[in-house]
C-alpha cells in the first residue's frame, strides 16, 4: 500500500481509512483493562473498534516512519514484551496513587536516596532568635559630600555626583537655597564616619553622616534643628568628622574674636542627647572652627583682614570642656577670625590655598609663614584690595588634592588644586571662580582621595 501511493501524504490517509485485524492488538490489550493503555484525547472513532483497529494520525506516521527491520517477527516480540513490562509499571503507579500509606514510604525513600546522593553538611545557619542588627548595619560605606547653609539646612550627596572642572569655570548648581540663605560648609565624609557637630554658643553634638538626609544637587535638605536639639538663636558653624584612631588627640578651637582651646579628644568621648559644652565664650563671641590634633601640630590662624598668623600647638595648654580659652590672634574691632589650619609635621611640604570673596586665589608654601608666638597680629596671607575683597577660607592642600568652592549663589566649582598658581604671601592671587556682579565666594572645601584619610572644612 506503501510503496502504491503517490506521495506520503496519500500513503497515511490510506493507511487512517483502512479497517485492519484486531488480533494482535485484541491479545495484547487482553492482557489489561484497555482503557489504561488508551492515549487521552484520541478520537473515539480510532484504535481498537468491535469490527477492527483504525489507525490514528501518529500511529500512521510512525509506521511511514519506520523502518523496514521494524517489522520482523522479533520486533513483534519486543513491541509485546515493552507493552507488559509499560502495564506492570502502570499497575504499580495507580497502586502507589490509590494508597497513602505507600504513598508516604514511597516518597521517603525517594528523598533517603536524594539525601544519600546529594547531601552534604547545611552550609546556611538557621537561628530562633532574630539578628541583633543595627540601622548602622544596613548603610553601604561611601563618600558622601555634606553641605550646610547659612539657615542651617544639611544634606549629604555621593562624592561621585560631581565632575572634576578647570579653574574660572562657571560650575554647577550644587543646591537649591530658600530666598536670602545660602550654602556656607561643605566636606567630605564616609557615610559611618560620626561628625561632631559645634555650634555658635560653644556646645557640641554627636551626629552620624547616614543620619543626614540623601538629597540631590538641586535639593535643599533638611533643617539641622530637626536632627540635633538646637537651642533658639543656636545654629552649628563647625564640624568636626571624626575616623579611626582617636587615641592622643585633641580637638583644637577657635572663636571670631581670635580666642583659641585645646581639649582632648576623650572629653568627647560620651555623647549625650542634649549636647556638652565644648568653650565658654564671651558676650557676643561665637565658635568659628574646631580641627584634630596630634599634640605636636601647628596652627595657622586667618582673619578677614588677609592675615595669618602660625604659632606651636604646645603653645596652649590643654583645658577643660568648660575653659574659655586662650588668645590666638589679635584683632581690631571690625576684624574677626575665619578660618583656622591644623599643620601636622608631615604636611609642611603642602601649600596653604586662600581664596577671597571676589573668587580670586592662590596656593603659598607653609613656611612662608613665620612661626611666631600665639596672640600677634600675623603677617599678610593674601592682599584684600577692592579687586580681592576680604579673605574667606584657607584649605592645606597637595598638587594631587581638588578643592571644591561653594557661592552665596548655591553654585559650586570643583576644580584641581595643581591648576592654581604657586605665589608669595604679599600677592593677590588668580580668579578661582567666576562669579556675577552681585555673588560672592562664601566657602571652599578640599576634596582628598577616596579612601576619606584626611578631610579639611572652611566655612
Amino acid at each position: 500500500m506503501i510503496k502504491a501511493a503517490p506521495d506520503p501524504t496519500a500513503a497515511r490517509d490510506q493507511l487512517m481509512s483502512t479497517l485492519w485485524d484486531a488480533a494482535l492488538v485484541s491479545e495484547l490489550t487482553s492482557l489489561d483493562d484497555s482503557t489504561i493503555s488508551r492515549p487521552d484525547g484520541m478520537d473515539p472513532e480510532k484504535g481498537l473498534g468491535e469490527d477492527g483497529y483504525r489507525l490514528p494520525q501518529a500511529q500512521a506516521q510512525s509506521i511511514l516512519d519506520l523502518r523496514l527491520h521494524r517489522l520482523t517477527g522479533l520486533e513483534k516480540e519486543k513491541i509485546k514484551s515493552e507493552y507488559q513490562n509499560n502495564l506492570l509499571v502502570i499497575r504499580d503507579l495507580l497502586d502507589i496513587l490509590e494508597n497513602p500509606d505507600r504513598l508516604v514510604a514511597v516518597v521517603e525513600s525517594e528523598l533517603k536516596e536524594i539525601k544519600d546522593n546529594y547531601g552534604d553538611n547545611r552550609r546556611t545557619e538557621i537561628l530562633a532568635t532574630h539578628l541583633d542588627l543595627s540601622e548602622e548595619d544596613l548603610i553601604v560605606r561611601e563618600e558622601m559630600v555634606v553641605t550646610l547653609s547659612g539657615e542651617g539646612y544639611a544634606k549629604a550627596q555621593p562624592l561621585s555626583d560631581y565632575q572634576a572642572q578647570r579653574r574660572g569655570g562657571k560650575g554647577r548648581v550644587a543646591t537649591r537655597t530658600k530666598q536670602d540663605d545660602f550654602v556656607k560648609s561643605m566636606f567630605v565624609a564616609n557615610s559611618h564616619d560620626t561628625i561632631l557637630c559645634f555650634s555658635n554658643y560653644g556646645k557640641v553634638y554627636w551626629l552620624r553622616v547616614y543620619q543626614l538626609p540623601q538629597a540631590g544637587r538641586q535639593a535643599r535638605g533638611r533643617p539641622l534643628v530637626n536632627l540635633l536639639p538646637l537651642g533658639a538663636q543656636e545654629r552649628i558653624t563647625a564640624f568636626l568628622p571624626l575616623g579611626k584612631g582617636r587615641q592622643d588627640k585633641f580637638v583644637f578651637m577657635s572663636t571670631a574674636d581670635g580666642i583659641v582651646k585645646k581639649c582632648s579628644l576623650e572629653s568627647f568621648s560620651r555623647p549625650r542627647p542634649s549636647g556638652l559644652r565644648a568653650i565658654t565664650l564671651s558676650e557676643g563671641d561665637e565658635l568659628v572652627s574646631a580641627g584634630m590634633t596630634q599634640g605636636n601640630s601647628d596652627l595657622l590662624l586667618f582673619s578677614c583682614s588677609g592675615k595669618a598668623i602660625r604659632f606651636a600647638e604646645t603653645d596652649v595648654r590643654v583645658m577643660g570642656r568648660s575653659a574659655r580659652g586662650v588668645k590666638g590672634i589679635a584683632l581690631n574691632p571690625d576684624q574677626r577670625l575665619i578660618s583656622m589650619l591644623v599643620v601636622g609635621q608631615n604636611e609642611l611640604n603642602k601649600t596653604v590655598l586662600t581664596a577671597t570673596a571676589r573668587g580670586y586665589g592662590k596656593r603659598t608654601v607653609v613656611n612662608a609663614f613665620p612661626r611666631k608666638r600665639r596672640g600677634g597680629q600675623g603677617v599678610i596671607a593674601i592682599q584684600n584690595g577692592s579687586r580681592n575683597g576680604s579673605l574667606v577660607g584657607a584649605v592645606l592642600t597637595s598638587t594631587e588634592d581638588e578643592l571644591m568652592l561653594l557661592t552665596d549663589g548655591g553654585r559650586l566649582v570643583r576644580t584641581n588644586v595643581d591648576g592654581i598658581s604657586e605665589l608669595g604671601r604679599n600677592t593677590q592671587g588668580v580668579r578661582l571662580i567666576t562669579l556675577e556682579d552681585s555673588e560672592h565666594l562664601i566657602s571652599l572645601g578640599l576634596v582628598v582621595d577616596s579612601t576619606g584619610s584626611k578631610t579639611d572644612v572652611e566655612n
